[in-house]
């Protein structure tokens, strides 16, 4: 499945690059495209759609292995087939395309010139951020879920995986509002300079100095 996520990522830069960037430049008169602030936008969006996708897939295996009366047996086939899972690691992939180049592309234009490397550091600090958090997730769950019948269980055949995914959606709606409250009064760098008079070359050569 790692090979359809990282498939997607490459497919989807480059249908941005040849597709969306040339629709986009003449819809919203932007010489880049999408800002990388909307591209971290379109990334969450995609988010979500593949934790609903994962959720779903879910729910259908589930019903499956009761259906053939599977549900106990953590040995046992279920009689599915592992390409259901390919939509969600494509939506995932694709919205990483998005969330990830675009904030890399936001660290690099808004930090300034003396701090560009450290920009990369910023960029990987949120990655490192998000895989602490996600322990501590499934920490949280094992903890209120119980022992009857945990979230995510040793048998997959007897736990509630699914809500687990609809939880990770519910968050990521959630991160997708706050993140657009917080946005949508962001100015960028370059407005800023522009509005005050000054050339950001100019300006990134007294910062550095």
């Amino acid at each position: 499945m790692t090979t359809f996520f990282v498939a997607s990522t490459l497919v989807t830069v480059a249908i941005y690059d040849r597709i969306i960037v040339p629709i986009a430049r003449k819809t919203l008169k932007n010489p880049q495209g999408l800002s990388p602030l909307q591209r971290i936008g379109v990334g969450l969006v995609f988010a979500i759609l593949g934790m609903v996708a994962a959720a779903l897939t879910e729910i259908k295996r589930m019903r499956l292995a009761e259906a053939h009366g599977l549900s106990h047996d953590p040995t046992a086939k279920i009689p599915s087939t592992v390409f259901r899972l390919i939509p969600q690691f494509i939506l995932v992939g694709s919205g990483e395309a998005f969330m990830y180049i675009g904030q890399l592309d936001f660290f690099l234009r808004e930090c300034p010139k003396g701090m560009k490397t450290m920009s990369t550091g910023l960029f990987l600090s949120t990655l490192s951020l998000g895989f602490f958090f996600s322990t501590l997730l499934v920490t949280i769950v094992h903890k209120v879920t119980g022992e009857k019948r945990p979230w995510l269980a040793d048998n997959l055949n007897e736990g509630r995986l699914y809500n687990f995914y609809w939880l990770l959606a519910i968050l990521c709606a959630l991160d997708l509002v706050a993140y657009l409250f917080c946005a949508k009064g962001y100015v960028y760098k370059d407005k800023r300079l522009a509005d005050e008079g000054i050339e950001l070359e100019e300006h990134d050569q007294t910062a550095f100095h």
